[in-house]
């Protein structure tokens, strides 16, 4: 009796340790952890200047028909929603003259890029270019 108590304890035990181990895995990161490298950012840069910056300018203010890519308005456009919006919406319909003509890894760099120029940290890890991945961080003007 007392051994079928213990490894039924044994096994609650288990599944407890098991289901806290998928909800932590399935937590969704923001993009306050670091979630792009610097030296990516950097070859987003001239990715930016090349394919973007003659629309949205060097300094990703827009201008009155072009939205900004920096700021207040853009990550209020973006609040509540994922990274993964956000690169879809880059991959999907960018640039403006030639929509999706460049590659995921192209569009990570790009947004690794105006991840950086918002003052988001960059960490140890390159953005990915899967959306599904992406989709598992939020975009959070200020941190929590």
């Amino acid at each position: 009796m007392k051994v079928s108590t213990a490894v039924w304890i044994i096994i609650g035990m288990a599944a407890i340790g098991c289901s806290y181990s998928i909800l932590r895995a399935q937590t969704p990161r923001s993009i306050w952890d670091g979630v792009y490298t610097a030296e990516q950012a950097k070859r987003g840069a001239a990715l930016y200047i090349q394919y973007c910056s003659s629309c949205h300018g060097e300094n990703l203010a827009g201008d009155d028909e072009v939205p900004p890519l920096v700021g207040d308005n853009f990550l209020s456009n973006w609040n509540g929603l994922t990274v993964g919006d956000l690169f879809d919406r880059i991959r999907v319909t960018m640039p403006f003259n030639k929509p999706q003509s460049l590659n995921r890894e192209m569009n990570a760099g790009i947004l690794a890029h105006i991840l950086s120029v918002n003052k988001f940290p960059a960490g140890e890890t390159e953005l990915p270019g899967q959306t599904e991945v992406l989709k598992q961080v939020r975009i959070e003007p200020a941190k929590r």
